[in-house]
């Protein structure tokens, strides 16, 4: 059987950004010899994430807007939380 193993370390220079590693992914599929069977991509940091989609700027923007009102409530309720056990913001 065979099989691969890889890191790909990337740094970002934004706090959050959407970054293509298909190619990256491509390439070691084609290193590893392997012609059938499943390829694990896996984010081994708890701040990221992988997910698969079309690389498409208006869809990067919808998930942008969509990330940006998840955290704004996220930090409200925090906030909220905080008050109430009487701690000044």
């Amino acid at each position: 059987m065979k099989s691969l193993t890889e890191y790909l370390v990337l740094n970002t220079e934004k706090r959050r950004e959407f970054i293509n590693i298909t190619g990256d992914v491509e390439a070691l599929v084609g290193k590893s010899g392997v012609k059938e069977g499943l390829c694990l991509v896996n984010a081994m940091h708890i701040t990221a994430s992988v997910f698969i989609n079309d690389d498409e700027g208006g869809l990067h923007d919808d998930f942008e807007e969509w990330l940006t009102e998840k955290l704004q409530a996220l930090r409200f309720e925090v906030d909220q939380e905080m008050m109430k056990q009487g701690v000044k913001l």
